[in-house]
């Protein structure tokens, strides 16, 4: 049986609206993109949402909004995909890590609020910063970063709080989480910009793609421009305000975009279907923990099926048992400190942050989209539960 690791969820209606752009003259900032920006907006409840060329463009420029400046601070989570840490690199500030929750792998409240008292008021400073910057003049801290991972909000209440007494912006990382509902507000209203993508392993795809939104304004205007090459509203042909980038959404994939998000909540609840397939059959074994949904999470957004296999030594050879029967499956997620380029940018060691480094180890995303079948389901279990129950019976194998 083939079973892919993911798979778009794609009709004739998204083939027919990419055809009809393709006959078209606009292939880049068109109609298609206003209407995908007006539909995301309506859909989020926000007052503006700009089409980007990527999540990670879309982080980047919410750090630019954010003043965040060479040496800057921004408070986020090494537990998540690279692009979330990587964005407050590319305007030469510093990602100041803090650990997370064991039941949902996002960023731990109580340390971001422990951390961004310490560095306001200058006290414990190294036991925040990363160890290449021990000892350096201290710098201002200037955000934070939190992450929907996979799909399930972060606990935001707290965060917002201790952003509201230090002032400092909260841009949401809602890559992983669109249609995702936090105490019943909706992921990507909660800071002051939040940023989507549309990779095709998402809940929905526009190929590559992403949008900000914010209630902001003078913000929605400069991301524009920003995306833009640095043309503002004013600019004629060729004429640039401000530095800016290439990070335009092109009409193909915002065409792809406008049928995907009138389609988003049948698709989120196919999501939803294949995840309580699995949910229904790994109940039993015994080597396996399943997702957990947190009470502050009214509706979860699923991204992927991520499980934890309690020993990460049984966790890498059930892995490869599961690719020797044609199932793909991936450690999720390394965590971002023990990255090559992390380590030897930052000092960073193994046992900096052990909730990140425990979840990294034993963490497994099993194959997963909203077009999966019952017996794809059945048979990804099937083995899964073969493999535990054989590599259980091994000595020493689930000590």
């Amino acid at each position: 049986m083939h079973i892919p690791m993911s798979s778009p969820d794609l009709t004739s209606a998204e083939r027919d609206a990419v055809n009809d752009v393709m006959n078209t003259s606009v292939l880049s900032i068109g109609p298609q993109i206003g209407a995908f920006e007006q539909a995301t907006a309506a859909y989020v409840g926000t007052r503006h949402a700009v089409g980007v060329n990527s999540g990670t463009s879309g982080l980047h420029l919410c750090m630019i909004a954010a003043d965040a400046k060479d040496g800057d601070l921004a408070i986020t989570t090494p537990f998540s995909f690279i692009a979330s840490s990587n964005a407050i690199l590319y305007e030469r500030a510093v990602p100041v890590f803090v650990d997370v929750e064991p039941a949902t792998g996002n960023i731990d409240p109580g340390l971001v609020a422990e951390a961004a008292d310490d560095l306001a008021r200058g006290v414990n400073v190294e036991r925040w910063l990363p160890r290449a910057l021990h000892g350096s003049a201290s710098s201002q801290l200037k955000a934070i970063l939190p992450v929907h991972a996979f799909g399930q909000p972060a606990d935001m209440d707290p965060i917002l709080e201790t952003a509201g007494r230090h002032k400092l912006v909260v841009v949401e990382d809602a890559c992983e989480a669109i249609g995702a509902r936090y105490k019943d507000r909706a992921a990507g209203t909660l800071g002051n910009a939040a940023v989507f993508a549309y990779y095709p392993n998402k809940q929905m795809t526009t190929g590559e793609g992403g949008t900000i939104v914010t209630d902001d304004d003078n913000w929605a205007d400069l991301f524009r421009s920003l995306r833009n090459q640095g043309r503002d509203v004013f600019d004629a042909w060729l004429n640039h305000t401000r530095l800016g980038y290439n990070y335009r959404l092109d009409e193909l994939s915002a065409a792809l975009g406008v049928v995907q998000m009138q389609r988003i909540d049948e698709m989120l609840s196919k999501r939803e279907r294949v995840a309580n397939w699995y949910n229904e059959r790994l109940a039993d074994v015994e080597l396996v923990e399943r997702p957990q949904i947190v009470a502050t999470t009214t509706r979860m957004s699923w991204f992927v099926y991520v499980i934890q296999v309690r020993q990460p030594v049984v966790r890498d050879e059930l892995m490869r048992y599961l690719a020797d029967v044609g199932i793909p499956s991936r450690p999720y997620f390394t965590p971002i400190h023990l990255q090559p380029f992390y380590r030897e940018k930052f000092g960073y060691q193994r046992g900096d942050f052990p909730v990140t480094e425990y979840l990294g180890d034993v963490s497994l995303a099993l194959p997963f989209s909203g077009v999966m079948t019952e017996e794809q389901v059945d048979y990804v279990c099937d083995q899964l539960r073969r493999g535990a129950h054989k590599l259980a019976l091994v000595p020493g194998a689930a000590s």
